[in-house]
């Protein structure tokens, strides 16, 4: 014997029944079956609704009956096509006319008693099971409909009434031998008192109702078929790559079903897990699919020590302490009597071993009605300053990590709380029990989703960790940047195990955000129809969205974006700088930069700032970290200047080179920055904070080269107006250098302390002389390299290093 139960959408159309129908006639095949249906669905909530509306003299609870019967005579006008059509619809007419009685009498009385109650959600099963067993013979199976409230009596409890097993037991196994059919139908939910007067079996009453008649016939098995294929690793309605559960015993579903997870209810199964009879969870809308087994013990297949992750939302979290609690026996019974007298249900209790305090979770609803009642209890020791009134925190939830082979596994907690905290997830509670088969916290509403995923990801997809883009300036830079992104998704998705995601995007006008990630084949499409840009704006939503593994991208030269640095590293989203700004701004100011970035755990990276792609910061980085020291730094750290000089000549203007590399993109957008030194100043002010020296730019020696009126000019054109105008200035630079046999670097220098940036003449045989184009080089001098350097030479300008730059520093992260 088989008990089959249907609830829900499974239940809720005829499409779905027939669907139903098709997974009775196939199973029956095998072997005699019982099979539960719970009302169609919905109807339980809106037979409730219209009693609500009764009560307060709600006229409207009429429409909104007729509501409720036109859906059940739709069900039928497409489910029965025989002869028996005008008997159903009959019968149920009659049903609906003694609903309908019922409904008016709550409205006349203004009253609904829990009596009442039974009775009327009764109607739900009653109709249901009525139209699915006609349609059934309709279709030409042999069924035999038995109302489950001549075989489950219950005491008068009404709305969640006890089970006398003794009795039910005897009529379901007189009722089992003398049923010659092979496919017996019950209504779920329904029972009846010893009295005779109609029960309920409370939440999840259909599938207790299959869990009783799978007991009582030591059945095969018991199927409870839903709208989703078995238990899944977490919510996939907030998870995307949750997976289902194969097989997952008894107590991990009982675990991972208390704190949340829909499929089952708990105190409705134990009859089942009483004789271990297996429990299949199946998907009536996919009934191939293979479901979740529910065993007393499952063989652990995938070798992961947790096997599910669960959450329950709108929790309080009630605090009782005091001094006056150490020590001092029965604060906790008082505690918890006073709940249960109210019926608050604790949901998670932890205590400070300290005795100082003991922090409970209960539902939301329940919260200032248990402030009232403890405050009560505890009215004495409040008074005498013995303990606090009670402490309410609300808009929080629970999140529990669930396996029976997490015991056998040490570092779990570490690894969850670990991920949790990189992600800025704060936890106001821990509950752990000595089975170690549930780990519990108590965070906020807002993160839920965050730290599912986050969890998830670190239990479940090891393979790949999802990062999340937030790009601001996709200007030159920033648009290689994206281009590079889409271009090596895959790639990095496959060799590295990384996915990255691009959620929000900015320039100046306009920004868009896209929680699942942008579409990079049509970006700038996208950003064109974006919203109004805006550099608080754009932080809000990229907070507001929450994601795991979170990096803000800046690709501008924006010093207000550069401000924003602080809030982002404060919400642990990481930062990755190409803007020099932030880095080169007041050391206190970088200091701090440092500081959060250590205190939140979110990276901050700005390999971009020095050299573009090259890894100067990175290298410096290392010997920092392995112990060696910086005795001296001597570089070439503009590309943009570097370009200008090797390609100036005799046979050209210093106008027309700077203009090139400007539209070449070796430049700012304005060449000020670069041919100033400023921009240089700001890279060697950078490697020496990098190597330890507290400096700030205006201790930088600049020995500029530009002459006064290009150094003050008002603008851009103004700019280039004097390079035309001085030609001659520069040319003698170039000249006199030439007749050294020299060639022109702009030079950047770092010795005991202070650095230096200006325009030298290096001789040949120089490690600078023969650098060409717009590369860069850097000399590090140190204890381990104290004659022959550590050196650094590549491209240190142009758009695609610099993104490639970026990029790298953004696996950096990942890799983190």
């Amino acid at each position: 014997m088989k008990i089959l139960k249907f609830g829900g959408t499974s239940v809720g159309s005829a499409k779905n029944i027939n669907k139903v129908i098709k997974i009775i006639a196939n199973t029956s095949k095998a072997s005699n079956i019982a099979v539960v249906v719970s009302a169609v669905g919905g109807i339980t909530d809106k037979l409730l609704n219209l009693a609500d509306k009764a009560i307060q003299k709600d006229t409207s609870y009429k429409s909104d009956f007729e509501v409720i019967k036109d859906i059940h005579f739709k069900i039928i006008d497409k489910l029965i096509t025989n002869d028996s059509y005008n008997i159903v619809t009959e019968v149920i007419s009659d049903r609906f006319n003694q609903l309908e009685r019922l409904l008016d009498g709550i409205y006349l009385i203004n009253e609904l008693s829990p009596k009442t109650t039974d009775k009327l959600l009764s109607f739900g099963e009653l109709l249901s099971s009525y139209i699915i067993s006609e349609a059934m013979k309709c279709k030409g199976l042999d069924v035999q409909l038995k109302n489950s409230q001549d075989v489950i009596i219950t005491n008068a409890k009404h709305t969640n009434a006890s089970v006398n097993f003794n009795k039910t037991n005897t009529n379901i196994k007189a009722f089992f031998k003398s049923n010659k059919k092979p496919i017996a139908l019950f209504p779920g939910f329904i029972s009846k008192s010893e009295d005779g007067d109609i029960t309920t079996l409370g939440r999840g009453g259909s599938d207790y109702t299959a869990a009783i008649l799978a007991s009582a016939l030591d059945a095969k098995e018991l199927q409870i078929w839903t709208d989703v294929s078995g238990m899944y690793t977490t919510n996939p309605s907030i998870v995307k790559q949750a997976l289902p559960i194969k097989e997952i015993s008894y107590l991990e579903a009982v675990e991972l079903s208390h704190f949340g997870a829909k499929v089952l209810y708990p105190p409705t199964v134990q009859p089942v897990l009483d004789k271990n009879i297996p429990i299949w969870i199946k998907n009536t809308l996919a009934p191939d699919e293979y479901g979740t087994l529910i065993t007393k013990e499952c063989k652990n297949t995938s070798g992961r020590p947790v096997k599910g992750i669960s959450n329950i939302n709108n929790i309080a979290l009630l605090t009782l302490q005091g001094n006056g609690m150490v020590g001092i026996p029965g604060f906790s019974k008082r505690l918890f009597e006073t709940l249960a007298q109210e019926k608050i249900n604790i949901v998670l209790i932890t205590q400070a071993s300290s005795e100082h305090s003991i922090c409970i979770a209960i539902s939301e609803n329940d919260a200032e009605k248990a402030k009232t009642v403890i405050d009560e209890t505890f009215e004495n020791e409040i008074s005498l300053n013995k303990i606090d009134p009670i402490i309410i925190e609300k808009e929080l939830s629970i999140i529990a990590v669930v396996g029976d082979n997490m015991k056998s596994h040490q570092g779990l907690s570490g690894k969850m709380f670990s991920s949790l905290g990189k992600n800025n997830v704060n936890i106001r509670a821990i509950a752990q029990g000595a089975s170690e088969r549930n780990i519990s916290a108590v965070i906020s509403n807002n993160d839920v989703k965050k730290a599912l995923n986050t969890l998830h990801e670190r239990f479940f997809e090891v393979e790949t960790k999802q990062v999340n883009l937030f790009i601001t300036g996709v200007g030159n830079v920033g648009e290689r940047l994206v281009e590079q992104i889409n271009q090596q998704t895959e790639y990095v998705k496959e060799n590295l195990h990384i996915n990255l995601r691009v959620i929000g995007l900015s320039n100046s006008r306009t920004m868009i955000f896209e929680e699942d990630g942008i579409n990079l084949l049509n970006w700038k499409e996208q950003l064109r129809k974006g919203q109004k840009a805006s550099i608080t704006g754009f932080f809000n939503e990229s907070k507001a969205l929450n994601k795991r593994n979170s990096v803000f991208v800046d690709v501008t030269a924006n010093e207000a974006v550069a401000d924003s640095y602080p809030s982002y590293l404060e919400e642990s989203i990481a930062v990755v700088a190409c803007n020099k700004i932030a880095c080169s701004n007041d050391f206190d100011n970088y200091s701090e930069l440092k500081r959060l970035s250590r205190k939140y755990n979110a990276p901050f990276l700005f390999e971009t700032n020095v050299g573009a792609g090259l890894p100067i910061i990175d290298t410096l980085n290392h010997l920092i970290t392995s112990g060696d020291k910086v005795h001296s730094i001597q570089a070439v750290l503009s590309g943009s200047l570097n370009f200008v000089f090797n390609n100036y000549n005799d046979s050209n203007t210093f106008y027309a080179v700077v203009k090139q590399a400007q539209e070449e993109g070796y430049t700012e957008p304005d060449p000020r920055i670069d041919l100033s030194g400023v921009d240089v100043a700001r890279k060697i002010l950078i490697l020496a904070r990098e190597s330890g020296t507290k400096l700030n730019l205006e201790d930088i020696k600049n020995e500029a080269f530009l002459t006064d009126t290009a150094l003050n000019s008002s603008s851009i054109d103004h700019f280039f107006e004097t390079l035309k105008q001085e030609e001659s200035h520069y040319k003698k630079l170039y000249l006199d250098a030439k007749a050294k046999n020299c060639r022109l670097k702009y030079v950047a220098e770092f010795s005991k302390g202070k650095a230096k940036v200006g325009l030298q003449e290096i001789p040949e045989g120089h490690p600078f002389y023969n650098l060409e184009g717009k590369d860069n080089i850097v000399m590090y001098f140190t204890e381990r390299y104290p004659v022959q350097p550590m050196i650094v030479k590549g491209a240190g300008a142009g758009a695609d290093v610099t993104a490639s730059g970026l990029f790298a520093d953004i696996i950096r992260i990942a890799n983190n």
